[in-house]
């Protein structure tokens, strides 16, 4: 993985050296990030010393989403394994799910958990403004679905995943999608699928009113303040401000009733992310509504030190895989 400061050079230079262009709403993006390629099983014997194998699927060909699959090579005989359909960050506007720390990230999740690991290729702002990654979200919700229930005439995932124990987690503002993408799936019947909870891998979310830590830490090196509201600028619909239910889960009631059904959500907080304060009234709104959090805080750290550090990348694997082992009550119920 890249150290810290290259990490956060290229953070930087990409958003940078993108260019907006108000009149059609379109962002070009000049640089990009090392991305990896997937590993598929044909691909496994001449690759040595990989865990897992990847496939690459369409989700929805008109709109260019897509998904990447996520396989132990040899997972636990009998045993079914949980599914994770998991949401990568970089603000809703940058980035991919081939991202290297990304990438990194589903890997040690489907080896170390173990676990199927569901990674998905949403549609990005400017182009394509909230909620369309929730609406994308929503569409891999159903192909596990599909998958559960044999309508897509494939059996990518049959004969290895327990429906019952699924999982969506995200990354910054793939963490925002997750925790919105839970509360949508209140509303439709995706039985068999079980969601037995969500994970937040420091969630993406904003608001209007200012936090002390927004304040304190207003020109981070990482990711400082006017990074987060150009994110939010670009990725909300128009004409919103940063206090929309899709930025600030706390000033709406709309959800309540739902908040209420979500049943288990892990958060991961660090001291030295600029929105580590916000995400901390975020558990105390879910715990306040009855949500079993379990939240895991460090002091130090950074935005995104969890997917740029191999070994923090390790501890956020760990505390993930004694989160799923420690309840079975799903979403809903």
């Amino acid at each position: 993985m890249a150290d810290q400061s290259s990490s956060v050079d290229l953070c930087k230079k990409l958003l940078n050296n993108s260019i907006y262009n108000p009149d059609d709403d379109t962002l070009t993006r000049l640089l990009t990030f090392p991305g990896i390629t997937c590993i598929t099983c044909e691909d496994h014997n001449s690759v040595p010393n990989q865990p897992i194998f990847t496939q690459d699927i369409p989700l929805n060909a008109t709109l260019k989403t897509w998904l990447r699959i996520y396989k132990p090579i040899n997972p636990t005989p009998v045993t079914k394994l949980p599914l994770i359909l998991y949401f990568h960050g970089s603000g809703f506007v940058i980035g991919t799910l081939s991202i290297t720390w990304f990438h990194d990230l589903c890997t040690s999740m489907a080896f170390q958990l173990p676990a199927v690991v569901v990674s998905v290729g949403y549609r990005l702002a400017p182009e394509s403004r909230l909620p369309a990654a929730y609406e994308d979200a929503m569409d891999a919700i159903n192909w596990v679905r599909n998958q559960a229930i044999g309508r897509t005439g494939d059996s990518l995932l049959q004969d290895i995943v327990d429906y019952s124990n699924c999982y969506l987690m995200g990354t910054s503002s793939g963490g925002n999608m997750a925790y919105h993408a839970a509360l949508r799936s209140l509303s439709m019947d995706i039985k068999p699928l079980k969601i037995r909870g969500i994970a937040l891998n420091q969630p993406f979310f904003g608001g209007s009113q200012r936090t002390s830590s927004e304040l304190r830490l207003i020109n981070d090196k990482v990711f400082p303040l006017a990074m987060s509201d150009l994110m939010w600028e670009l990725s909300l619909p128009k004409g919103s401000d940063r206090d929309h239910d899709y930025c600030n889960p706390m000033v709406n009631e709309s959800y309540k009733d739902k908040i209420k059904m979500l049943g288990r959500c892990f958060v991961s907080v660090s001291g030295g992310d600029i929105l580590s304060d916000r995400q901390m009234e975020f558990v105390k709104m879910l715990e306040k509504n009855g949500v079993n959090v379990v939240t895991s805080f460090e002091e130090e750290g950074y935005h995104g030190i969890d997917i740029m550090e191999a070994h923090k990348t390790q501890a956020l694997v760990m505390a993930l895989k004694q989160f799923l082992s420690s309840g079975l009550v799903a979403v809903g119920e």
